[in-house]
């Protein structure tokens, strides 16, 4: 059986999957709430965590995947498969490479929390997001803006001869091609090498997070060599003595009460590992070179609220927490790259055993054991090596399997990429491409979905030449250049160059783009008015209603918005979020006895993309409970998703 060599294979799996669909016809201007962006800081000086560096308004260019449903379906998802005699990995490449199961052979256990579906839910940058397996976070603080984009896949071989699986792609908001080269060879650990590279002039902000979905075993207990964590309480981010907090051992995750993140400040000359072991001692290991410096755990907590979401994220596959290893002490805060450079790294997965006399032991001594056992085996120094070794395979060319996306054709920088290969095949990218080369952007039919969104702060200077040239009578020219305004924060020419645009040809996208910029100019007046224009075109669009019943939300403008819902079709009508905005409209207005019956009827409202934080729903409930019946109640489990 141990004779078995590494392979490499490709094939499809099959899975209950209910789809994410088409991602937003719009840019996303708004943006969704990011938990970490509302937190204030009680740090000392020295504990340098970068709060709120490299936050972010909104995930554009990127668009909103936000048209999803729960309802599941038979579906088939490709896979990458890493195997030898001791352990299988699967990847899902179409999945921002999600790394999917990790199975160790000689227990026949998968060390990983896998879910039995592929169902999305709003907690991303992007809203769209999945549970399961362990995701490659990067660039913006959040969970990536390509977990549902399929990866640049590819194949070639080390000097050893052992098969390499490399996944890779272009992030637009950083402007960084990050790489991941993963390999197995004789043995039972998965050897994962990073390279992000930023070939820009300029210092950028950069993020990164492996995060790994884990079981939460019963008596389950994270091991890390960590004696203090960051953390945050009451919204705000301290530091404080582990593992007991608050009379709770927070390192066996089933005792703790509410979701809460811990950041673990793990001391310099200390390995970088953590472990999730079951009550035997027996679970998955992941370890990296020292640039990774941080881990967290997350814990959903064991409230209503918690349970509700682990549900909510699943079918039958059980509970789940998060370990995770980052660039940066916390989550809170991106570090500053320099210029051209490549920031590299070594992480390996694999199982553990803990003996079961270290297992009779205090969960200090369990810790010391791990740590003594990975330094005298110099598991750390052995991954650096391993790093080095094969820094000249990793800037080698690679056999094709599946494509991403074109925008890294497009890239302003390819030093210490150019042997990565990029396609250019998207017809609007290609649009596009015309544009920067010759000036010529052509027209789109007003109502037509818009082409992927490249113009930056970089480049609508060219948008600015065109209109005042040849493009001076396009309708779409004035509507990009209006993007382009937006990104760069320069809202009163944005407004000028979105009404522009409207003048020319009335279209709904610049009705969106003016609505957007009137609200973050606190403009509530124009920004309903704006809105309405562009809803009034838009009545099958689901993506555009939900951003626009938004907005009028944000206004207040409560009668327009129960107007407009009345107006639409009863498919859109059944839709769970329109139809909470329009239970929330008429809550404001007064018509509680018909918000109420609305809200409790066919067992009561769901909504397939509430956002991860959120409590609007439980406290519409309560408030409309107690209007009609006269009674404050128990928030009911379908509506309770306040677990922090």
């Amino acid at each position: 059986m141990h004779a078995q060599r590494p392979e490499l294979y490709f094939s499809k799996k099959k899975m209950r999957i209910a789809p994410p669909g088409e991602s937003s016809s719009l840019p996303d201007l708004s943006g969704e709430h990011i938990l970490q962006n509302d937190l204030k800081f009680c740090l000392d000086e020295e504990d340098e965590i970068y709060e709120g560096y490299g936050r972010c308004r909104n995930a554009y260019p990127y668009r909103q995947y936000n048209a999803y449903t729960r309802e599941l379906s038979e579906g088939e998802v490709k896979t990458a498969v890493l195997e030898n005699a001791y352990i299988k990995a699967v990847f899902l490449p179409e999945y921002g490479g999600r790394l999917w199961e990790l199975w160790d052979k000689e227990t026949k256990k998968n060390i990983l929390y896998t879910n039995d579906v592929l169902r999305f839910s709003n907690l991303a940058v992007r809203n769209a997001w999945f549970s399961g397996g362990v995701e490659w976070n990067i660039g913006v603080i959040g969970h990536t803006p390509l977990t549902t984009e399929p990866l640049y896949t590819a194949k070639l071989t080390d000097d050893k001869g052992n098969p390499v699986l490399r996944m890779y792609e272009y992030e637009r908001i950083r402007r960084v091609v990050y790489q991941m080269d993963f390999w197995l060879e004789d043995g039972n650990r998965l050897y994962c090498r990073m390279r992000i590279v930023n070939g820009s002039s300029e210092v950028i902000p950069m993020y990164w997070w492996s995060n790994m979905a884990v079981p939460e075993y019963e008596d389950g207990q994270i091991i890390v060599p960590a004696q203090s964590a960051f953390t945050y309480r009451d919204g705000t981010v301290l530091k404080t003595d582990i593992p007991i907090v608050d009379g709770v051992d927070v390192t066996k995750y089933k005792n703790i009460p509410r979701s809460v993140d811990y950041f673990f400040d793990i001391p310099e000359e200390m390995p970088k590992f953590i472990a999730n072991i079951n009550r035997e001692g027996y679970g998955l290991l992941q370890v990296s070179t020292k640039r990774l410096r941080s881990r967290k755990l997350f814990s959903w907590g064991k409230c209503n609220a918690s349970d509700h979401w682990q549900e909510f994220l699943t079918d039958r596959a059980g509970r789940y927490v998060e370990i995770q290893a980052g660039l940066a002490k916390t989550q809170y805060g991106c570090l500053p790259m320099a210029p051209h450079t490549a920031w590299e790294w070594m992480e390996s997965y694999g199982p553990v055993q803990i003996p079961p006399e270290t297992m009779d032991k205090s969960g200090a001594e369990r810790t010391a054991w791990l740590t003594g056992k990975l330094q005298e085996e110099k598991v750390p120094e052995s991954l650096e090596m391993r790093r080095i070794a094969t820094k000249s395979m990793a800037k080698r060319p690679a056999e094709l399997v599946g494509r991403g996306s074109g925008f890294g054709a497009m890239r302003p920088h390819t030093k210490g990429t150019e042997h990565l290969a990029f396609e250019l095949k998207e017809p609007g990218l290609l649009r596009w491409k015309e544009f920067l080369e010759t000036g010529k952007l052509g027209e789109k039919d007003p109502l037509e979905r818009p082409d992927e969104f490249c113009v930056d702060q970089e480049n609508y200077h060219l948008l600015e030449q065109a209109v005042d040239g040849k493009e001076a009578k396009n309708w779409y020219a004035w509507y990009l250049l209006g993007i382009g305004y937006y990104a760069a924060d320069r809202w009163a020419d944005a407004c000028k160059a979105f009404e522009k645009s409207w003048e020319l040809e009335e279209n709904p996208w610049a009705a969106h783009g003016m609505a957007s910029a009137c609200l973050i100019q606190d403009d509530k007046e124009q920004t309903s008015r704006w809105i309405l224009r562009g809803l009034a075109m838009k009545k099958r669009d689901v993506s555009y209603l939900k951003e626009g019943m938004k907005l009028l939300v944000q206004c207040g403008s409560h009668d327009v918005l129960r107007q407009m819902y009345e107006e639409l079709d009863e498919d859109m009508q059944s839709v769970g979020k329109l139809k909470f905005f329009y239970i929330s409209a008429l809550h404001a207005l007064g018509e509680d006895e018909k918000a109420y019956g609305l809200l409790e009827e066919n067992g009561g409202l769901e909504m397939a993309d509430i956002r991860e934080g959120e409590d609007s729903i439980a406290q519409l409930w309560r408030e409309l409970k107690e209007s009609v019946t006269g009674e404050r109640g128990e928030v009911p489990y379908r509506y309770d998703f306040k677990a922090y």
